[in-house]
């Protein structure tokens, strides 16, 4: 069985991770690429379903794991009754096709072992075992095959490698696993002790580089390290999680593959990678964007394969029993195919931001631009599936049409004032623009509630509308954003914690049972809380979300406040861009939240320069100097 989602760790090389139990188990990897089919898949199934367990053979055993600081090299000790050794897992950044866990002896003696269950496309194929003439253990299965090099003696138990040995002080075993196709040569060997070394040094020169002065430091660059891990180097796209089918329900069947790029997450990863001082990195994804989306804008996806594919079609895995037996086990995402009007304000807004910073935007660039706003102009005032990607029916989200409000907003801003910007019809996207904001205070606001709902004559709260300030749409303290504030707190909090929205009863989104909290959400109500000046409730919620990170600062994107689990796939993007963006929000005087959401300077001569702090001259709750 699978350990609780709380209890893993991540390792990666900017092209795909592992997912690491604390007892020493790689229940999670797919290889060569994020989206790749898994050899290990425990983490859905059994251990028939693949697994490598590296731990002492000891009755008694305890254990305590760190990441390096500043680093995604994972050192995992464990002490037993006659010595301790300490594992350290890692991925060699770049080329994606090794990991490499090394066995180090610190005091007396420890008898280890290691169980290696290598089952190819996703648990299903058993791989043709052999040894190489070097002696090294290869298995093959279709295209696939994977190498495995070590001194440690091994031996075959049914379909299972088992390695037993013992560790004295002073000495070390590696074992290296490496993955390669099997119609070439295998994969080259490395030497486990340069690669760590050149390994921890990468991750420590790129984090040395993050934001501080905040009183969460720590928890910053972790987030911040997270993300890194969670980009697709070659590409610059940012997966939003490294897992599929983790459920939100726990036992249930709201399981989703998450291993792929979302449009609506794009402004906020945007900012919290320049706030947090990686401009590569906000200009790799930047770029990854303007590519994914070219083309016929009536065929533009609400998500994308890492290097921009627009076929992911959703399959079920049905040899895999799913995550303490929630089915289905999804692959690809039938989202993809879905209208949401959110992800041209996400996408408008992401390129604009990166414009006021000083990314230039080429023709190409400007024509797409162009050529997407003349769809929304047709399409803005149809129902979509929203925000949530609801399978329930098309409905007239609010979200949604505050997010294609930004759009035209965005889209006036990067037109106005801009000698690069080529001629547009400026003045009717004006008129668009101020139409749908009347239409959404008219229909979306609901006066009995004193609140802004779901959607166009509902009576549900969204946590969706919490970003209404946020988005320039309306000022923080009108008074329909307080009392939108101030009910989503009083209907959605549970534990704590918000809900995206209430999934009791009859519900919109087409599925049976609950979820957790959805975290994000919360981190957006805390946001709301410092915009009002409620410091004080801010830094307690913000305290109560880190609370909820593993041990190692990862996090998922939903908290069963009930069963007190993380739930849903891990560690989540979208998560960590929040904490990261609140942290900032925080301890800014002009945190991402006010950048977003900046004046309206449309008719200004000029778009506004929003470079307005280095990211190392932070003080908590003072504006950079």
């Amino acid at each position: 069985m699978a350990a609780r989602i709380e209890d893993y760790a991540l390792i990666g090389d900017g092209r795909t991770a592992a997912l690491i139990s604390r007892q020493g188990s790689v229940d999670w990897l797919c290889w060569p690429r994020f989206d790749a089919s898994a050899l290990f898949a425990a983490l859905l199934g059994t251990e028939e379903h693949g697994f490598w367990r590296l731990a002492p053979q000891a009755a008694h055993v305890e254990t305590r794991w760190a990441y390096r600081e500043g680093s995604l090299v994972l050192e995992t000790h464990h002490k037993t009754r006659e010595g301790e050794v300490r594992v350290v897992d890692y991925m060699p950044v770049g080329d994606g096709s090794h990991l490499i866990r090394l066995v180090e002896g610190l005091h007396g003696r420890v008898a280890m072992r290691m169980d290696l269950a290598m089952r190819f496309d996703y648990g299903s194929a058993v791989p043709w075992v052999s040894h190489n003439e070097l002696g090294d253990l290869r298995a093959i299965s279709g295209p696939h095959k994977a190498v495995l090099r070590t001194k440690a003696p091994l031996r075959g138990h049914g379909q299972t490698t088992v390695s037993e040995f013992t560790v004295h002080a002073g000495e070390a075993v590696a074992f290296t696993l490496s993955y390669g196709a099997s119609h070439e040569e295998d994969p080259a060997p490395i030497e486990p002790r340069k690669v760590l070394a050149a390994t921890d040094r990468f991750w420590r020169d790129w984090s040395d580089r993050c934001a501080s002065g905040t009183p969460w430091d720590a928890m910053l660059k972790r987030s911040l390290l997270t993300l890194k891990a969670l980009i697709y180097m070659p590409t610059g796209g940012i997966v939003a999680a490294p897992t599929t089918s983790l459920p939100e329900d726990l036992g249930g069947v709201r399981n989703w593959d998450y291993r792929f790029c979302w449009l609506r997450d794009s402004t906020f990863t945007l900012l919290a990678l320049m706030d947090g001082g990686f401009l590569d990195e906000a200009r790799a994804w930047r770029d990854w964007l303007q590519r994914a989306v070219a083309g016929n804008p009536e065929q533009a996806h609400i998500l994308y394969g890492i290097a921009g594919e627009r076929l992911l079609p959703e399959i079920e895995l049905d040899w895999l029993p799913g995550y303490e037996g929630s089915k289905p086990v999804r692959v690809g995402n039938a989202a993809v195919s879905q209208f949401q009007l959110d992800v041209y304000g996400e996408l408008f807004d992401a390129l604009y931001q990166a414009r006021m910073r000083g990314m230039p935007t080429d023709k190409d660039g400007w024509r797409v631009g162009l050529a997407i706003i003349a769809h929304l102009e047709k399409v803005w005032s149809e129902p979509d599936e929203g925000i949530w990607e609801v399978r329930g029916g098309r409905k007239h989200f609010v979200h949604s049409k505050v997010m294609a409000w930004v759009a035209f907003d965005r889209a006036i801003r990067s037109h106005t004032g801009q000698a690069d910007a080529p001629d547009a019809p400026v003045a009717r996207w004006k008129a668009i623009r101020d139409q749908i904001h009347a239409e959404v205070c008219e229909k979306g606001f609901d006066p009995e509630l004193n609140s802004f709902v779901q959607y166009y004559g509902s009576k549900k709260l969204d946590a969706s509308l919490l970003l209404i300030a946020h988005m320039g749409f309306l000022p923080q303290d009108d008074p329909r954003v307080v009392g939108t504030v101030e009910a989503i707190g009083r209907d959605l909090m549970r534990d704590g914690f918000i809900l995206r929205y209430d999934t009791r009863g009859q519900t919109t989104d087409g599925l049976p049972g609950n979820e957790g909290a959805f975290l994000p959400c919360t981190f957006w109500y805390a946001d709301n809380l410092i915009g009002l000046g409620r410091r004080a409730e801010a830094r307690a919620l913000i305290e109560r979300l880190i609370g909820i990170c593993n041990d190692l600062g990862l996090v998922s994107e939903e908290y069963d406040g009930k069963a007190r689990r993380l739930v849903g796939n891990f560690p989540q993007a979208f998560t960590h861009v929040a904490l990261v963006n609140t942290i900032l929000n925080y301890s800014r005087a002009e945190g991402p939240a006010k950048e977003r959401g900046g004046a309206d300077d449309s008719d200004a001569p000029a778009g506004r320069d929003l470079r307005v702090h280095q990211p190392h001259a932070v003080a908590s709750g003072l504006a950079p100097q």
